[in-house]
C-alpha cells in the first residue's frame, strides 16, 4: 500500500481520536464518570462561573450584584474581549474574582487542528495573564466541546479544563429569569458548578438581563440549602487542598 493510501486509510481513525472527547458534552455521563472535568467539588460548596465576557455593557452589573452579596465567582474570559477591555479585567481580578480563559475567539475547537488549538489557547492565556499579572490556570472550551487537541494543548500550557454540572440555558431566545432559575435549580447539587453568561457574545441579544434577574433567586436557593457559593478555587473536594481547577482554595 502506498504512503498516500495509508494516509487515506488512517484519516478516519485520526478523526475519530480527535473527536472522541466530545462525549464529555453529555452532561449526565460527564457528571457521573468525569467528576473533575465536570467541576465537582466539596459537598457543601457550589462554584459559580460565567462565560463569554468581559463585556463593558453587561459585566459591571454582575460585578455590582456579586459585590452586594459579598460573593466572588470564576469568570471564563475570551482573550479577544479581554484585550479590548483590560481595565474591566483588572476590575474583576481586583474584586477578588477568579480569572480563567474561554479561548481567544468563541469558535468550536472540534473544527481546529492541533496547532490552531494550541495557538488559540496560548494567545488567550498570555493576553489575559499579561493583564492580571499571572497566567490563568483554568480553561473552558467554547460550547463546552473538548477535542483531543484541546486536552493536549491544555496540558502543555498548564491549563486545567473545567466544564459544569448545571447551567441556565440563558443564551436561548425566549429565556426568562424564571426559566433560567428553574433550569439551574433542577440540576443544582452540593459540589456542583453552575454555568451562566455575563455577555451576549454568543447569546440572544439582551439575554444577560435574564441571567442577571435569575441570579439573586439562584443565590437565595443555595443559601436555603446551606450551600456556600464561590469560585472554583474554593471548590476543593480532597484533603490535600486540590480543587476542581487543581489550585489550592483561596479566600472567598
Amino acid at each position: 500500500m502506498t504512503g498516500r493510501r495509508l494516509l487515506r486509510a488512517a484519516l478516519p481513525a485520526v478523526a475519530l481520536a480527535h473527536a472522541a472527547p466530545v462525549i464529555s458534552t453529555l452532561g449526565p455521563l460527564r457528571n457521573r464518570s468525569m467528576p473533575r472535568l465536570a467541576g465537582q467539588g466539596r459537598a457543601d460548596h457550589v462554584a459559580l462561573t460565567f462565560d463569554d465576557g468581559p463585556d463593558p455593557v453587561s459585566t459591571p452589573y454582575f460585578l455590582r450584584l456579586l459585590a452586594a452579596r459579598n460573593l466572588t465567582a470564576t469568570f471564563f474570559l475570551l482573550g479577544e474581549a479581554a484585550s479590548r477591555n483590560p481595565s474591566l479585567v483588572r476590575e474583576l481580578a481586583g474584586a477578588g474574582h477568579e480569572i480563567a480563559i474561554h479561548g481567544w475567539l468563541h469558535r468550536p475547537l472540534l473544527l481546529r487542528g492541533p496547532k490552531a488549538t494550541h495557538d488559540d489557547l496560548a494567545r488567550a492565556r498570555d493576553a489575559v495573564g499579561s493583564i492580571i499579572g499571572a497566567p490563568p490556570r483554568l480553561f473552558r472550551p467554547p460550547y463546552g466541546v473538548m477535542s483531543a487537541s484541546a486536552h493536549v494543548s491544555a496540558r502543555l500550557l498548564q491549563l486545567t479544563p473545567v466544564l459544569w454540572t448545571c447551567w441556565g440555558e440563558d443564551w436561548r431566545r425566549g429565556a426568562t429569569p424564571a426559566s433560567v432559575y428553574r433550569t439551574v435549580t433542577s440540576d443544582l447539587r452540593g459540589g456542583g458548578t453552575i454555568l451562566l453568561h455575563d455577555s451576549d457574545c454568543t447569546s440572544a441579544p439582551g439575554s444577560w438581563h435574564n441571567t442577571l434577574g435569575a441570579l439573586p433567586p439562584i443565590l437565595d436557593e443555595c443559601e436555603r440549602r446551606n450551600l456556600t457559593v464561590g469560585p472554583l478555587r474554593n471548590h476543593a473536594a480532597s484533603t490535600n487542598g486540590a480543587g476542581a481547577g487543581g489550585t489550592s482554595p483561596g479566600t472567598q
